[in-house]
């Protein structure tokens, strides 16, 4: 408390810099717009999303200050607050809106609308800022030097360093444009399969494969070995233990909700018929294990926000500025009213009411949870899985079934998911602010920026990507979306295998025993081992100079900073090249032809799995040069 007090900003509270400018605006959304759309990809081709505060600061400090060399740090700061929510509401709409695309897909629905995806993402993206104003001053003030908020101490020091952001820009875009070439070579000339998948035939039922793709080794990078190893191991339970024993056992018998002699399947089958129900019985076990754990934090929390709307804030200076309090309540209010009456939006009253109530429980959960493990290990798909259940119940209960029934749940799902998300980047953004001495005000003006030109852009990315390979595909499998689609129908028409969900639920206990953190390893039981192995790898180059022996400490920092800077890059120059592709694949040039099959060239070269492995390792040689390169 005492440290909050005597906290002093970087630039003083009776300083006035240039904030919130015609540069920094159209800056912020452009970096909106592409980290939303690359972490769109991502999380729809693997299931997890990563921060950009980061990349946005690095970038916003190489533009403004390299390039257009203007100097006031809090016009940068603005940019990354606006760009920055991009990336977390598209994080918080795919996991849960592309289950509408599948329904339509399947005939049980019209595809949503792009109105429709726009005011779901708008709505619940201002509802978690404005849930994330009155707790500002408990979790970011009063708990400085309790709460790290990882991401939003290091966008400061981006902010913070000066000169040296031109510098760690050029590492970003170079990633950035080693990503783009890597990708289109593999996926967009077809020269080597992204996917690289030997069975092993000796072992019946067992398989092992990797995605030969730059985002998963930089998500790999940047979450670090011990994450990429819990993904792992929940990846090897599941194909070489579980999926062998299922083929022993079951021979030629007919198991629901197999249609066919298990003896015929081969492991991607097992995978996709078993092993997918008991990794989601593990997610969901371990999302809600992860919020009883964090029960007292969450008491604490709302005693803080209590509090904090009863005091009488008496701003005094710049640095405490926040949005008036009436607009917080009139604009929660107001938009309770319009997801109610909105004829687009598929919420009744009771919907609107579970979506206020949870939506602020959520944010409060996420905002906090946050500031202790960063926004990329944010739990926020266990929140939606938790949301999903009980609305999901609680609809069946007063009569809202069927088809109708699950689309309102889906949607309520989809808003508080983005809430969570949006509360989550919010509270990190101003984390960086308070470091900085920025003026609240103008960042939370700046979050509502963000989110405005995301909510407007997001529904076509996901029309876009679904037109290109469809959701539940190979090609964009949608994991988080698939799961959250699997528990509605499960809790709705009760055809849910629930002896494969409830086994996935004591897993997820028995790890909890062991000590083991639950979530990222029932994640990689869920998701196809070939996600976990080359994230293992970045996690293992990072690890191998965090532990590097006869370095001293300040060098060592520098070279797992660079890593991270590249690996920012290597994601979102894959996920920028995946929407570009997915624009090649719906231009038609003639005779059943689109532009994504003219460029494909594999059937004139193709050099297979070694060919997919060798341009692997030199990926990941770019990363290991990039990592050791002497600072200029």
């Amino acid at each position: 408390m005492n440290e909050s007090k005597e906290f002093k900003p970087y630039i003083p509270a009776d300083k006035v810099l240039p904030e919130i400018t015609p540069v920094s605006i159209v800056l912020g959304i452009l970096l909106a717009v592409l980290f939303g759309g690359a972490n769109a990809y991502l999380g729809l081709r693997v299931g997890m999303t990563v921060s950009a505060s980061i990349p946005a600061a690095v970038i916003s400090m190489g533009v403004i200050r390299v390039i257009l060399r203007r100097d006031s740090i809090l016009e940068n700061n603005i940019v990354q607050t606006i760009g920055s929510a991009g990336e977390s509401l598209a994080a918080g709409a795919i996991f849960t809106l592309p289950a509408l695309f599948m329904w339509a897909e399947e005939g049980g629905m019209e595809t949503p609308s792009l109105v429709e995806i726009a005011l779901i993402a708008f709505v619940g993206g201002v509802i978690g800022i404005l849930f994330m104003i009155p707790l500002r001053t408990a979790l970011i003030v009063q708990e400085h030097g309790n709460l790290p908020y990882p991401e939003g101490k290091a966008c400061a020091e981006v902010l913070m360093a000066g000169e040296e952001g031109g510098a760690s820009a050029s590492t970003v875009f170079l990633g950035l444009g080693v990503s783009a070439i890597y990708k289109f070579i593999a996926d967009g000339l077809c020269i080597f399969p992204s996917e690289v998948d030997f069975e092993i035939k000796s072992y019946k039922g067992s398989g092992i494969g990797i995605d030969v793709l730059p985002a998963l080794l930089g998500v790999g990078y940047i979450c670090g070995a011990k994450v990429s190893s819990y993904l792992l191991a929940g990846g090897t339970l599941g194909w070489f233990v579980i999926m062998p024993l299922i083929a022993l056992f079951g021979g030629d018998a007919v198991i629901y909700p197999g249609t066919e002699p298990i003896s015929t399947f081969n492991p991607s089958a097992l995978w996709g018929t078993y092993i997918r129900y008991i990794g989601a019985g593990a997610v969901a076990a371990g999302g809600i294990m992860s919020l009883i754990k964090s029960m007292p934090l969450i008491v604490r929390t709302f005693r803080q926000a209590v509090k904090g709307f009863g005091a009488k804030a008496g701003v005094s200076n710049r640095t405490t500025q926040d949005l008036p309090m009436n607009f917080v309540f009139i604009g929660i209010g107001v938009l309770a009213v319009f997801m109610w009456l909105c004829p687009v939006i598929p919420v009744n009253l009771l919907g609107a009411v579970i979506i206020i109530i949870f939506g602020f429980f959520f944010a409060t959960v996420s905002s906090r949870m946050v500031g202790l493990v960063g926004s990329s290990n944010n739990p926020v798909s266990g929140m939606a899985i938790a949301t999903l259940l009980i609305s999901t119940m609680v609809l069946k209960a007063t009569g809202v079934i069927g088809m109708p029934g699950m689309i309102a749940a889906i949607s309520i799902g989809s808003i508080i998911c983005i809430i969570a998300s949006i509360a989550g980047d919010t509270s990190q953004d101003l984390k960086t602010g308070f470091l900085v001495g920025s003026t609240p005000k103008n960042q939370q003006i700046g979050e509502l920026i963000g989110v405005v030109a995301s909510a407007i852009t997001i529904g076509g990315v996901l029309y876009l990507l679904n037109a290109a390979w469809s959701y539940g595909t190979d090609q964009l499998p949608a994991p988080q979306a698939m799961l959250m689609k699997m528990v509605v129908e499960g809790v709705m028409n009760g055809n849910l295998p629930w002896a494969l969900v409830f086994s996935g639920v004591f897993i997820a206990i028995v790890v909890e025993i062991l000590g083991i953190p639950v979530l990222p390893f029932a994640v990689g039981l869920y998701l196809p081992i070939h996600l976990s192995t080359p994230m293992i790898v970045g996690g293992l180059v990072r690890l191998y100079f965090e532990k590097k022996k006869n370095e001293n400490e300040s060098e060592r920092k520098r070279k797992v900073e660079n890593g991270v800077l590249y690996s920012s890059g290597l994601i979102a120059g894959e996920g920028l090249v995946g929407i570009m592709l997915a624009v090649f694949a719906i231009i038609n040039v003639g005779e059943d032809k689109s532009l994504g099959d003219v460029i494909n060239i594999s059937e004139k070269i193709n050099l297979g799995n070694i060919g997919g492995l060798v341009f692997f390792a030199i990926l990941t040689a770019t990363l290991y040069a990039m990592i050791v390169k002497k600072k200029k």
